[in-house]
């Protein structure tokens, strides 16, 4: 160790040790997770990097931060909560995003998105790498599996750096794992590599052979490195042997270097001390980011205000003669030829399969290098996709069945939605999840779903449903200029539905020319008795009983079709309601908490004296027999709804 280094060290334990005095004050706010102990494991490797490499950390980062970066005036302010923090106070201490370096207090959720922005990297042609920090306890998260064999299979230049220091909190080591981490790499074909932080020269060299394996050869590598933290996990929540702690602390190698160099060091503290306390005492005195500043910008201020689309159309001015799965289809063919940030990824997406329902037919033979087929690792590959979106790609991730939605809700919650406001606006998250829904195909209860309800509300996430009345193609070209997140509802009985040339007699068909604008099916000449609300599939269905209702009960309604399940655009319906007094909202979802419920409440706040009622499927699992499904689906109902709904006898 020389001087030089001890200083930098040193400088991350005074900043920590200090923090620490302020929380057990009470002058601080949420928690803090130390690296007392482990500050030389990261210091070779960090400077072994490239200013314009990427630095993925967890919650116990700070050390990771000031080996990058050197400030200790962005740190202390960020956890201190002031407006001149790294991201203004708003991540704190396990949340921060700087220049390439990211932090997030979830554990293995960071090592697919490392993956991503590797994956980017090696798409643009750069030589850039990606390195990851992850610490013992990290290995029992089943994403990190995936995203190794992920790695392995693109060759992504990728460097999973594992920081073991023996504990997972409070629990040890060889109370959680089992087997081996060298054979755990070796299953998955990556390069293993071994050092130890009380080995420095070894530390050194190893440190520095692991970055420039990865970028030479442009393969993942595995670096374990042991350590020990003298620390508490956060900060005092200490279970461990005092005497444990104390031979590790005899050892330490900060310890170790003052104990020979006592004068050289005592001076470097004090200088330190009297630095972190300044930083301190006028850190304090600053401002706070304020509520407005925070919430500025917030979600559909974001989006397009409108499209060129000209005035309202119907749809034969609007609507070619084609399938719904045909026109979602020349959509990814004509964007992908005309902009090459664009990455198709997905379970068995490439030709000659094409994808489950075949959106992705030909993709593949005509951009190989964009679009991949992968394995069945639904977290992984959606965290792959938020870290190319992070770094300027546009990922279009397709998950396979609606149902296997709730295997990726980590990295929506905890990741792409969290990312805009959690890193202070520096980071934009532009994922496209598209995920085929619902019943009507027989395929039983793990593969029939409508899993909407389960999306909207999540926060910054935007909802999109497809449907036969606007075309694909447009919402699908809207949906690309947001910055948001999107997730979007397919419905897979209505891929095959040609866009709707012809329309129920007395009805026209009219499209927003807002951005993802509601669709709207309404009377020519009559005025409609119900308002009718609906999205997707269960529009059409709608529309297809429209003759037979006016036939047999003369009943008109004016139908509105969602474009947009989250946020809503209520305004024409609102409108409509005032006049009929009455709305039946049609969802797929099961009813209870559902999107109905939603719609409902928000009329019922900006309108008076209008009676609602809703129809949407069991909350039963959905059964493959045909009689069943149709029950549990409720479409046979609709009907009677309506009927119910005009006698007001419900």
């Amino acid at each position: 160790m020389t001087p030089k280094i001890y200083e930098a060290c040193r400088k991350i334990r005074t900043t920590e040790e200090s923090l620490l005095e302020l929380f057990a004050k009470g002058k601080m706010n949420g928690t803090i997770h130390t690296c007392v102990g482990q500050e030389l494991a990261s210091y070779y490797l960090i400077r072994a990097l490239k200013s314009s490499d990427t630095i993925f950390s967890n919650h116990r980062c700070h050390g990771h931060f000031l080996h990058r970066f050197d400030d200790h005036n962005s740190l202390i302010a960020e956890l201190m909560g002031k407006k001149s923090g790294v991201c203004s106070g708003i991540g704190s201490s396990q949340h921060i995003c700087r220049e390439g370096f990211f932090s997030n207090g979830v554990q293995g959720g960071i090592v697919p998105l490392a993956a991503g922005i590797a994956l980017s990297n090696k798409l643009r042609g750069q030589t850039n790498i990606v390195a990851v920090f992850i610490g013992d306890g990290t290995l029992g998260e089943g994403v990190v599996y995936e995203t190794f064999n992920i790695a392995a299979l693109f060759n992504l230049p990728l460097l999973v750096v594992c920081e073991d220091n023996g504990y997972a909190q409070s629990t040890k080591k060889d109370s959680a794992f089992r087997g081996s981490i060298p054979s755990r790499c070796e299953g998955f074909g990556l390069k293993y590599l071994h050092a130890s932080m009380w080995e420095e020269e070894e530390l050194e060299a190893v440190s520095i052979r692991a970055v420039e394996q990865v970028r030479s050869e442009v393969e993942p590598v595995f670096l374990h490195i042991d350590t020990y933290r003298l620390n508490s996990h956060s900060k005092s929540d200490d279970n461990r042997e005092k005497s444990d702690i104390e031979k590790y602390r005899q050892v330490d190698p900060l310890v170790l270097y003052s104990e020979r160099n006592p004068d050289a060091c005592r001076s470097i503290d004090q200088k330190l001390y009297d630095v972190i306390s300044e930083s301190i005492n006028r850190i304090s005195k600053e401002s706070e980011l304020s509520f407005d500043e925070y919430i500025e910008d917030h979600f559909a201020q974001r989006d397009p205000v409108s499209v060129s689309i000209g005035q309202k159309l119907t749809t034969t001015q609007l609507l070619p003669e084609e399938k719904v799965v045909r026109r979602i289809n020349d959509f990814f063919n004509d964007l992908m030829e005309n902009d090459n940030r664009v990455v198709f990824v997905g379970e068995d997406v490439a030709d000659p399969y094409g994808g489950a329902f075949k959106i992705s037919s030909g993709l593949s033979t005509k951009y190989p290098d964009r679009v991949f087929s992968t394995p069945i690792s639904e977290q992984g590959i959606t965290g792959l996709a938020n870290g190319l979106a992070m770094s300027g790609m546009r990922p279009y991730l397709e998950i396979m069945f609606g149902d296997f939605v709730p295997l990726i809700f980590d990295q929506l919650i905890n990741h792409a939605s969290k990312f805009y406001y959690m890193y202070d606006k520096q980071v934009t998250c532009p994922i496209v999840i598209r995920t085929p829904v619902g019943g009507g195909r027989g395929y039983g209860p793990t593969h029939s779903q409508a899993i909407e309800k389960l999306v909207v509300g999540l926060d910054n996430i935007r909802v999109v449903a497809i449907d036969a009345f606007r075309d694909p193609y447009l919402t699908y070209s809207e949906i690309h200029q947001s910055a948001h997140p999107v997730m979007v509802i397919e419905n897979k009985a209505g891929y095959g539905r040609y866009l709707h040339l012809s329309r129920p007699a007395h009805y026209r068909v009219q499209i927003a020319n807002t951005f993802l604008g509601n669709s709207r099916v309404s009377p020519e000449q009559d005025d409609p008795v119900v308002t009718v609300v609906s999205y997707g599939e269960s529009a059409s269905r709608v529309v297809d009983a429209l003759d037979r209702l006016f036939e047999e009960h003369e009943i008109i309604v004016d139908l509105h079709v969602l474009t947009s399940l989250f946020p809503f655009k209520l305004e024409n319906v609102i409108e409509s309601a005032t006049k009929t007094k009455k709305i039946l909202v049609v969802e797929e979802s099961s009813l209870p908490f559902g999107i109905g419920a939603e719609i409902c409440a928000s009329i019922n706040e900006r309108a008076q004296d209008i009676t609602v009622k809703r129809l949407g499927a069991i909350d039963i699992p959905i059964p493959s027999i045909r009689s069943l499904e149709q029950d549990v689906l409720r479409y046979n109902e609709l009907e009677n709804s309506l009927l119910e709904l005009i006698d007001d006898n419900f």
